[in-house]
C-alpha cells in the first residue's frame, strides 16, 4: 500500500499548474485532498475530476492573503477527514518586471502571497501537527531562491525568504514533524502570462514554450517527499528543464 494512501492534504494554489497537478497526483495515489484556490470555478473543476476518478476531496475558496482564509481551509481537513497530515503551501505569483518600473504593488503582492502566505499556512498547520504528534509541512519555493537574475529580485527575495523559513521550521520541528522545500525551475504553466511588463512577458513565454517542464514534474517530487516513511524528511527536491541554466 502506498504510503501516499488516506493521508489528508490540504493544498493551496490549487486551481491550477502545479497545486493542480498536485492534487491530482496525490488524489489518485489514495490520498484525501483539501484544495484551496480564490477561482472557486477552478476548485470545482477539480472536485469534479477528483471524485470521478474515485477519489477524495473538499475544497474551500481561499485567499491566501487572508490569515483567516487559510485557517478555515486548514480547519476544513480535519473538520472532514478527521486529521491533517500533510500542508502543500504552494500558492505564488511572480508578476516579475526591473525594479525600474516600480511596480510597488506587484512587490506588495508577492510578499503577502508568497511569503505571508506560507506563514499563514503554517500558523494553522503548526498547532495541529504538534497536538496530533505528527505532520509534513511542503513549500513552494523555487530556483529563483536559489539564484537572483536580472527583473526577479523581488520575487527571488520572497523565495530565497521561504527556503530561509523553511530551514528554520525544520531546525525546530523536532523529530515527530517533517519539512520539505520544492524549489522548481521553469514550469510550463499560466504563471508567465500574468506578468505586466511586455518585453519580459515575451521572453518568458518563449523560453517555456521551448523547454519548460510540464507540472506534473513538481507533482511528483512533492509526492515523493510525501511518500517516504515517517522517519524520513526530505529536506529539499529542485526540479528544473535540463535546458535551464
Amino acid at each position: 500500500m502506498s504510503e501516499i494512501q488516506d493521508k489528508v492534504v490540504v493544498i493551496t494554489g490549487a486551481g491550477g499548474g502545479i497545486g493542480e497537478a498536485t492534487a491530482l497526483r496525490l488524489a489518485a495515489s489514495g490520498a484525501k485532498v483539501v484544495a484551496g484556490d480564490l477561482q472557486e470555478d477552478r476548485l470545482k473543476e477539480l472536485a469534479d475530476r477528483v471524485t470521478a476518478a474515485g477519489g477524495e476531496v473538499a475544497y474551500a475558496r481561499t485567499d491566501v492573503r487572508q490569515r483567516a482564509d487559510v485557517a478555515k481551509l486548514v480547519a476544513l481537513a480535519s473538520e472532514r477527514f478527521g486529521k491533517l497530515d500533510v500542508i502543500v503551501n504552494n500558492a505564488g505569483i511572480g508578476p516579475i518586471a526591473p525594479l525600474d518600473d516600480l511596480c510597488v504593488d506587484d512587490w506588495e503582492a508577492m510578499i503577502d502571497i508568497n511569503l505571508k502566505g506560507v506563514l499563514y499556512g503554517i500558523a494553522a498547520a503548526l498547532p495541529i501537527f504538534r497536538a496530533q504528534g505528527f505532520g509534513h509541512v511542503v513549500n513552494t519555493a523555487s530556483t529563483a531562491g536559489h539564484k537572483v537574475v536580472p527583473n526577479q529580485a523581488v520575487y527571488a527575495a520572497t523565495k530565497f525568504a521561504v527556503r530561509a523559513l523553511s530551514e528554520g521550521l525544520r531546525q525546530e520541528a523536532g523529530e515527530d514533524l517533517r519539512v520539505t522545500i520544492v524549489s522548481p525551475g521553469f514550469v510550463n504553466t499560466a504563471f508567465v502570462e500574468a506578468i505586466n511588463n511586455p518585453d519580459v512577458r515575451a521572453q518568458l513565454i518563449e523560453a517555456r514554450d521551448k523547454f519548460a517542464v510540464p507540472a506534473d514534474a513538481i507533482a511528483r517530487a512533492i509526492a515523493f517527499a510525501i511518500e517516504q516513511p515517517s522517519n524520513v524528511d526530505v529536506g529539499e527536491i529542485v526540479v528544473r528543464p535540463t535546458a535551464q541554466s
